[in-house]
């Protein structure tokens, strides 16, 4: 059989499997695509003087074998035995098969080499084969990633800054302990305004999207500022919350605020069903020790842990911590909308600075909440309403000391 030489066949796959940390099975199966491609483009060549036309689906019945211990690689094609001829690449005679196998029928099929003998058809095919081979290795990559990463949307790495392209930041990340490290993308909108993303800095990332198709740069999607990160955080710190002892029940986050002048933040609904359990107490932990380790994570962003109720209006009261409420009156129940009231000391801190402690409660509670000042709301009505709503004394006091933010789950997703 005919072999077109390929010197350093072995080797060559050994050091591309190490170069693009792919398996070696899967470099040969891109190889012999892109050599298949590279005898294809040979074949057309040769005939554009006969003015012949390959269909698309021509050389499907072509392939090629690699033979590492030989060093090179043969073109192989399968044919249909007919009785008469019409086309020598897909067909071969009867007569011609029976010559070597009396037990050849028509409509039988054999492979034979095709190998072309032209020294010529070695260059042009090492030529014509290295960009296919680098595009399907680009491919046998992209597949790889996928079938790797897939499963893990929707949850923590561990990421490491590799360098900058535009305004995103190319991270590489591990699916687990031992396996090669591939880059994932953190573009600007995911990012945190507090992180110094420099060469070779580590962070925690949600991994938000693995991209699918074919697509230039990293496949992977990371973000830094996904309300799934907190949670995830959270989970990692309280071992009530692994346990599920404690849940959580919404978080509503503020990665990225409209203005500079005001920081990120993040306000998570914690809830049990144990009595002698104080599911915000257990966020917090001993000293703060466990909100901490999480706003450290985060780079300082503020978050606030609240105390999540079935009850609208106290709901609602204990998201606007930390500031004190008088009265939250239910105005439209259909429409989810509710009034307010806080006494004139407490009326910035409900609202926040630039409306972020107000705008973060409506999206945790899902409530329109209008924030009034009580004095004022009692001098137009000439009496307080009778429906109130006080946040706990002790949750209130908890997140003051601590306060921390976050966006809901489904807003984001």
């Amino acid at each position: 059989m005919s072999l077109v030489n390929l010197p350093g066949l072995k080797q060559m796959i050994v050091e591309i499997s190490d170069l693009h940390r792919l398996p070696e099975s899967a470099v040969r199966d891109a190889l012999r695509e892109a050599l298949l491609k590279g005898y294809e483009r040979y074949r057309r060549a040769q005939q554009m003087d006969k003015k012949q036309i390959y269909a698309e689906d021509y050389f499907n019945n072509f392939e090629v074998e690699l033979d590492t211990d030989e060093e090179g690689f043969r073109i192989l094609s399968t044919k249909i035995i007919v009785d008469e001829i019409e086309n020598t690449d897909h067909h071969i005679a009867l007569k011609e098969v029976q010559e070597v196998t009396s037990e050849a029928q028509i409509g039988d099929s054999v492979v034979l080499d095709v190998t072309p003998d032209q020294k010529e058809f070695g260059r042009m095919a090492a030529i014509q084969t290295k960009q296919v081979l680098l595009q399907k290795l680009r491919d046998q990559q992209r597949k790889m990633i996928q079938e790797e990463f897939q499963e893990l949307e929707g949850t923590v790495l561990q990421a490491r800054v590799l360098r900058f392209e535009r305004q995103s930041v190319v991270m590489a990340v591990s699916s687990g302990y031992g396996k090669p490290e591939v880059e994932a993308e953190l573009p600007k909108r995911e990012q945190l305004p507090n992180d110094n993303y420099r060469s070779g800095a580590t962070f925690k990332v949600w991994l938000k999207k693995v991209r699918d198709g074919v697509h230039r740069g990293p496949q992977l999607i990371v973000s830094r500022a996904a309300a799934g990160l907190v949670v995830d955080l959270f989970a990692t710190e309280v071992p009530e919350i692994e346990d599920e002892v404690v849940r959580i029940v919404a978080v509503a986050r503020e990665a990225n605020p409209p203005s500079r002048h005001v920081g990120p933040r993040t306000k998570i609904a914690v809830d049990t069903l144990e009595r002698d359990v104080d599911p915000v107490g257990a966020c917090i932990g001993a000293r703060g020790s466990r909100i901490q380790a999480v706003v450290n994570e985060l780079r300082g962003e503020k978050i606030d842990a609240i105390r999540w109720s079935p009850d609208p209006a106290t709901y609602i009261a204990n998201a606007l911590s930390p500031a004190l409420v008088d009265q939250v009156l239910l105005v439209d129940t259909e429409e989810r909308q509710a009034l307010v009231l806080v006494p004139d000391n407490q009326l910035s801190l409900a609202i926040g600075k630039e409306g972020q402690n107000v705008r973060l409660a409506a999206r945790l509670t899902g409530w329109k909440i209008d924030i009034k000042d009580t004095a004022r709301y009692k001098s137009e009505q000439g009496k307080l309403p009778d429906v109130a709503a006080n946040p706990e004394t002790e949750e209130e006091d908890t997140e003051e000391e601590f306060p921390v933010s976050a966006e809901p789950l489904a807003e984001e997703e």
